[in-house]
């Protein structure tokens, strides 16, 4: 699958992945901040943002798209960091294809099994009727009902335009994601990778906990932890000086 991407900068290639229900746009500002020193490219996943539509939403495949694009940009390596649901194909990607990883750096997300915890994000998604929306802003209103963090509100909205006049669309394909909302949360912990691995996680965030340190080290044994106090799970967009610090010390 092609993806689309943008890039930002010259030198070493860092290629960087988002989130579930996230897209590239949602890295420019960390990808600016990291344009000097390095040829930032963000990049798309299938079934989100402009990057094309399939039935299928697993990291096996997430990681065959990745290795597809290396190839059309004509890398035979890069540095790569991935957020969340990136952060798990960053880590297959590292284990299946060790010698096309430079550096690795994961953004709160821990190479576990997590259980599908996204009923309410699914529920409030479903509950905007698109056809009937005169303006963006009225989406909110629909999803408060099933999701009451208005950061994760906002953050949803984002991905909402107008494909046409009078109509409204998710950049992301939500009936795929849906359908496999499983996979998302499948552990990445068949193979060990003993390349330079950077975690970093979000102190208020609980999707890496200090009792998970030990089991991560065993998969990634050349791995160090960073925690950026006062940030949640986005920690790259609550704390973006901090978070772009700890990515240029580690890569540098």
């Amino acid at each position: 699958m092609k993806l689309n991407y943008k890039e930002f900068g010259s030198g070493e290639p860092l290629i960087i992945l988002h989130g579930l229900m996230g897209m590239l746009d949602n890295w420019q500002a960390p990808a600016r901040l990291l344009e000097n020193d390095f040829r930032v490219i963000i990049v798309d996943l299938r079934n989100h943002g402009h990057s094309p539509n399939d039935p299928l939403h697993t990291y096996g495949a997430m990681v065959d798209d990745v290795v597809e694009l290396l190839d059309d940009l004509q890398l035979s390596s890069s540095h790569f960091l991935g957020h969340s649901m990136g952060g798990k194909v960053v880590m297959k990607l590292a284990q299946e294809h060790p010698e096309k990883v430079e550096k690795l750096i994961v953004a709160d997300i821990g190479p576990k099994f997590y259980p599908v915890h996204h009923q309410d994000v699914l529920a409030a998604l479903r509950a905007v009727p698109l056809n009937k929306l005169e303006k963006r802003t009225d989406a909110e209103d629909y999803m408060k009902p099933h999701l009451s963090e208005a950061g994760v509100r906002q953050f949803l909205m984002k991905s909402l335009y107008r494909p046409e006049r009078g109509k409204f669309s998710w950049r992301f394909n939500l009936d795929a994601i849906e359908n496999q909302i499983e996979n998302v949360g499948e552990a990445i912990n068949n193979l060990d990778y003993d390349g330079e691995t950077l975690f970093i996680r979000g102190g208020n965030s609980n999707y890496i906990l200090d009792e998970d340190w030990a089991d991560i080290k065993i998969i990634f044994p050349n791995a160090f932890l960073e925690t950026i106090e006062g940030a949640g799970h986005w920690l790259h967009a609550e704390k973006p000086k901090e978070f772009t610090n700890a990515v240029l010390t580690f890569l540098k």
